[in-house]
């Protein structure tokens, strides 16, 4: 390359590259911000070798550049460290891409009309699959039934995922396959619904969506590559530089083999699924093994279910329902045999954990360990976080455990959480209180249960309004972040959970070169600046990905 200055616009277009397609790279005239307290705002970045090799004012990295470096004026936009998204399911994102989306249906005969069309065109023997139904916005709250989906897709079996991931809605003929009826007792840890005379009615919920999964065709490996090869342009287009993935070890083996061919264009730290614990130790496998593109991360297991489903556990019951208090999806001998085993080798855990029964117990499971063996150098943390009583507060950080949560949950769940936990929601979603008590945080969204859009999730955690402005205030508004608090946390916060703090998260010298590049300053304005910003290009390891 000569050192020509391009526009940003054409940077959208470049070629999908790994490695550095120049060597080295100016970027100048910006409003760059490193997130370093030392030197917080420079006006350009001297990139080399995929790290930034100095940064500072415009005219001393350019004369500090090689004269063939690559160049490019940034006409005063932002620039910050890539967004690192501390719990996603990758595949799964592009795998929903790809099938029927109920995301946003307002009604019952809404999702069946989707539903209508995307069964036109199926054969015998093929199913029909979807995800994102929530039937908490829907008139009346009630739930769903195979007979709704046996009225329009009777011909093939139906699995449809809810929004939270925690229930399954089928049909009959699905029920069938999976030889479910009135006789089939309900999993350890799961619930198969059923009607006044005992039958089942469609909706499996926590570990009894395994009963599906028996007989659900499972994609195989080239459809998972291309599912993550579509969840990496989107990733891109969004500023996404690095994720933590809640996935099972096909999608490894499917982000490996992209990995292999120089096609992963953002980090992946992959958790462990528990049924891959064993195995990781027999091979001597150990949190952060792996390379700066794909690492075994922490081992992920499951606490309790979710508000969506009413399955998150709890320490009283639900508002209305005085026998509910949600599911235990794993015992508490059962979480600290593995995390106790995973600890031993090595293994640091990210435990899913919701209701406050659900967190109090991982707390205690990682207190009972950390006492045990003793310190270990290992950085556990809780997977959501969402309700935490006030007394477990002050634990996370005298125990060292990290709150990955994600603030768009907020937003999107906060009237049903006031149905579901009524008072109780004053410590819900406590980002600002964890934070007060030392906590460190790591943000991200869940996606697919949510958008994978960081500056939506930047917006809920400044605000705790939806994008449309509502509420006003923002809901339960003493535990807004600041701009400054949220993107440490989406940023160094997340680095830090996957113990990478030394390599990316911040835009100084010796740090990887992973960043974005905004059309507005998010820094100055109104927080609504965050919802007019644009991605205009996204680097990691010192080259501009594709946008798809």
């Amino acid at each position: 390359m000569n050192g020509t200055t391009p526009h940003i616009a054409p940077l959208q277009r470049a070629e999908r590259v790994r490695a550095s397609a120049w060597g080295e790279c100016v970027l100048y005239h910006g409003a760059i911000y490193t997130l370093a307290p030392h030197q917080p705002k420079v006006q350009a970045l001297l990139i080399r070798n995929g790290r930034i090799a100095a940064a500072g004012d415009s005219a001393d990295m350019l004369r500090a550049a090689h004269p063939q470096a690559h160049k490019v004026d940034l006409a005063g936009r932002c620039v910050l460290p890539g967004f690192q998204d501390a719990h996603v399911h990758l595949t799964t994102f592009g795998l929903a891409l790809m099938a029927v989306s109920l995301e946003g249906a307002r009604s019952l005969e809404e999702a069946l009309t989707r539903l209508r069309q995307g069964a036109q065109g199926l054969r015998p023997g093929d199913w029909l699959q979807g995800r994102g139904w929530d039937d908490n916005l829907w008139p009346g709250a009630q739930r769903p039934t195979r007979h709704d989906l046996d009225r329009v897709v009777p011909q093939v079996p139906v699995c449809l995922a809810s929004k939270d991931g925690h229930s399954l809605w089928v049909n009959t003929l699905a029920l069938r396959l999976a030889e479910i009826d009135r006789h089939t007792p309900d999993p350890p840890g799961g619930q198969i619904l059923r009607d006044a005379e005992g039958e089942p009615t469609g909706i499996l919920t926590e570990n009894a969506q395994a009963l599906i999964a028996r007989v659900l065709p499972q994609p195989g490996a080239e459809a998972l590559e291309a599912a993550a090869r579509r969840a990496l342009a989107e990733a891109a287009r969004l500023g996404v530089t690095s994720v933590h993935n809640c996935e099972g070890m096909d999608r490894f083996a499917a982000l490996a083999c992209l990995e292999a061919e120089g096609g992963l264009t953002l980090r992946v730290w992959h958790m462990l699924p528990r049924e891959a614990l064993e195995p990781a130790l027999a091979l001597g496998l150990r949190t952060g093994f792996g390379n700066e593109w794909l690492k075994i991360g922490h081992l992920k297991l499951f606490a309790d279910g979710a508000l969506g489903s009413a399955t998150a556990e709890m320490l009283a019951p639900y508002e209305g329902r005085p026998d509910d208090y949600g599911v235990a999806a794993m015992s508490t001998e059962e979480i600290y045999d593995a995390v106790r085993r995973a600890a031993q080798g090595g293994i640091a855990s990210a435990i899913h954990a919701i209701g406050d029964a659900a967190n109090r117990r991982v707390l205690d499971v990682y207190e009972r360990v950390s006492q045990e063996l003793g310190p270990l150098g290992l950085r556990q943390r809780i997977e959501h976080a969402q309700l935490v009583s006030p007394e477990d507060m002050p634990r996370f950080a005298r125990l060292g455990v990290i709150a990955s949560m994600q603030p768009i949950h907020a937003t999107q769940d906060m009237e049903m959480a006031e149905r579901k936990w009524g008072p109780r929601c004053r410590w819900g979603y406590a980002w600002r209180s964890l934070l007060r008590q030392g906590a460190r945080l790591a943000l991200g969204t869940d996606c697919p249960v949510e958008s994978l859009n960081p500056l939506l999730n930047l917006y809920a955690a400044i605000t705790r309004r939806r994008a449309d402005g509502t509420p006003t205030d923002g809901w339960f508004p003493e535990e807004r972040l600041t701009l400054a608090e949220a993107l440490e946390a989406y940023t160094a916060g997340s680095a830090y959970a996957s113990y990478e703090e030394g390599f990316k998260g911040r835009l100084t010298p010796g740090m990887a070169a992973d960043l974005v590049i905004l059309s507005e300053d998010i820094t100055q304005g109104p927080p609504e600046v965050l919802l007019e910003a644009r991605v205009e290009a996204t680097m990691v390891g010192g080259a501009f990905v594709d946008q798809g």
